[in-house]
């Protein structure tokens, strides 16, 4: 299902702590980033805690700056952004700043937790979300889009929200403010925590942007090791985006659909890329990107083929279809997001091919829109 694009925002020291072990908050940022981050707010439709977060530092989460405010309400959107906090117990302070401060509130929680936290708030006019008897992350990324229309979601925090969001391949972005001093403290609480995170210890996140602010620096990365199986990550979503741009350089063609393809190992490693017509005018994109890959590369057993358009069941122009190429190359996985229609071939059925023989397929339709776009011409 569709999520919110999701921000992960944090400060932490040199030696990666969020915080000391002392009574009162360790503030990291200074003045230049803390507007920084009141700005990220100010275009977030939605800001989320941890309920550990809420008891930690009782933060009132709000867009401080009346300018930004008053930006927000003529754009036709709320004063505050929806301020979200999640809780598997529902163990939460009425007397909180959260609660007292800003516009509209939801707590996301499990069932068993969805009384206790009716309870404790009542009164407050927060809404009170069960998703399971377990916190199920995708359950409540999937409300916040559908339900209360979130596009981009900021989340502050803590580490265990973090990690947990991280791990299961949820973050399209990390925003990492780098405090100039040391915290030293072996129990201080860190940004992520130990566990298996996609892609494993050789996946490298990619940096996109760092500059300084005041006494900190920025650093911006985002995800780039695929998802596993018939699930969904944040990084495959962003794989997926590039396969759909690199559509609109295809030679155009009344004969033939605009297509872009992208084959990413499970590290995260982009192997190759190319698009319909690259090569030659019969060529498609899947075709194109696995030629620029040596034969028997042990990366292709466990990568990715991200491409916009189902891979082709049947051809005229080539001996073997894409779906089969990309069978016989090893790949088990692949991801796109316009299922081919009968425009030149009739009831085709490349992803049907691909799940015979045993291949994940996974097709995103909220960027059917973006594969479409280079081929409107063909009606």
């Amino acid at each position: 299902m569709p999520h919110p694009y999701v921000l992960l925002s944090a400060a932490v020291s040199l030696d990666g702590r969020l915080d000391d072990t002392g009574p009162e908050r360790l503030l990291l940022s200074g003045p230049a980033d803390f507007d920084r981050v009141d700005e990220v707010r100010a275009e977030s439709d939605a800001i989320l805690v941890g309920a550990g977060t809420l008891r930690a530092d009782n933060p009132r989460l709000l867009v401080n700056s009346a300018e930004r405010r008053a930006a927000r309400v003529a754009a036709g959107r709320p004063e505050y952004p929806l301020k979200v906090t999640v809780s598997g117990t529902g163990d939460l302070d009425p007397a909180a700043n959260f609660w007292s401060t800003g516009g509209e509130k939801i707590v996301y929680t499990s069932d068993e937790g969805a009384p206790v936290a009716a309870e404790a708030l009542y009164g407050l006019g927060v809404d009170v979300v069960p998703v399971g008897a377990d916190l199920d992350w995708r359950a409540v990324l999937t409300h916040l889009h559908d339900v209360r229309g979130v596009r981009r979601l900021m989340v502050e925090g803590g580490g265990r929200v973090h990690t947990q969001l991280l791990q299961q391949g949820l973050a399209d972005e990390l925003q990492l403010a780098l405090a100039p001093l040391v915290v030293g403290q072996p129990h201080a609480p860190t940004l992520f925590g130990p566990g298996e995170y996609p892609g494993g210890p050789r996946n490298r996140l990619r940096l996109i942007e760092t500059r300084p602010v005041g006494d900190v620096v920025l650093m911006r990365y985002v995800p780039t090791a695929p998802g596993t199986g018939p699930v969904p990550s944040a990084a495959d979503r962003r794989w997926l985006r590039l396969a759909c741009e690199l559509a609109a350089d295809c030679p155009p063609s009344r004969t033939a659909f605009s297509v872009g393809a992208v084959v990413v190992a499970a590290d995260g490693t982009e192997l190759a890329r190319g698009y319909s017509r690259e090569s030659d005018p019969v060529s498609h994109a899947e075709e194109a990107a696995l030629a620029k890959i040596e034969p028997g590369d042990p990366r292709l057993r466990d990568a990715t083929v991200y491409s916009s358009l189902e891979p082709c069941a049947r051809r005229a122009s080539r001996p073997a279809p894409c779906a089969r190429l990309i069978l016989d190359a090893g790949v088990r996985r692949v991801v796109t997001a316009w299922r081919e229609p009968d425009t030149f071939v009739a009831a085709a059925d490349g992803n049907g091919l691909l799940a015979a023989e045993g291949a994940d397929v996974l097709v995103l339709p909220e960027y059917e829109d973006a594969a479409k776009a280079p081929n409107r011409h063909l009606g």
